[in-house]
């Protein structure tokens, strides 16, 4: 049923947001340039990597991912609009569609995480990730990591129909309230330099 839902949804949805797509691709492509598109390899399902796509939101430069920095002189305040309003995200309406994400699970974090998560928090590739989570409805970036990946946990543990519905209910008013984008002193989010109970 889930995975019926995911292909529904988003075959729908790629069709009826084509125009936003393409208003918001030519937007990333005047505002930063090229490529429009954002590609990159995450862990997936079990942990086996896939190429996430969404929408370009920072300009080409220096990219070190444990210096925050790099990324606060990357974001410009278009790219930074579009990741409050999470319009960057919508391509990953494909990885949906493919069968490399669902609408619902835990976001697709950086490969290099997959060796310092806990054996608790690995627990989280059990499931495909998603577009939005329990996580992302519940403080989204601004939660710190022990707290964000126990969710993502709680969620793998507790999936169900009714719950995926409420999480999707959810994700848009939280999207609109655009809190929770960021950590504070960050562009994004800090980054994971593992779990202390490993």
């Amino acid at each position: 049923m889930k995975r019926a839902l995911d292909v529904i949804v988003s075959a729908v949805a790629l069709v009826a947001l084509s125009p936003i797509f393409l208003v918001i691709a030519v937007l990333v492509r005047l505002r930063l340039g090229e490529p429009v598109l954002f590609k990159q390899e995450r862990p997936g399902l079990n942990g086996e990597p896939f190429t996430l796509v969404k929408f370009r939101t920072m300009s080409p430069g220096p990219v070190d991912p444990e210096d925050g920095s790099t990324d606060k002189a990357r974001l410009d305040p278009f790219g930074a609009k579009l990741r409050s309003t999470s319009l960057d995200e919508l391509p990953e309406l494909w990885n949906v569609l493919k069968g490399e994400m669902s609408l619902v699970g835990p976001r697709p974090l950086l490969m290099h995480y997959l060796p310092l998560y806990s054996e608790r928090q690995t627990r989280r590739h059990e499931v495909r990730p998603g577009v939005t989570g329990w996580a992302q409805v519940n403080g989204r970036n601004a939660t710190p990591w022990p707290e964000r990946l126990e969710m993502d946990v709680w969620y793998v543990e507790n999936r169900s129909l009714l719950l995926d519905l409420k999480i999707l209910a959810k994700t848009v008013p939280s999207a609109l309230s655009r809190s929770g984008v960021a950590q504070d002193g960050q562009a994004t989010v800090e980054y994971f330099s593992g779990s202390e109970t490993r």
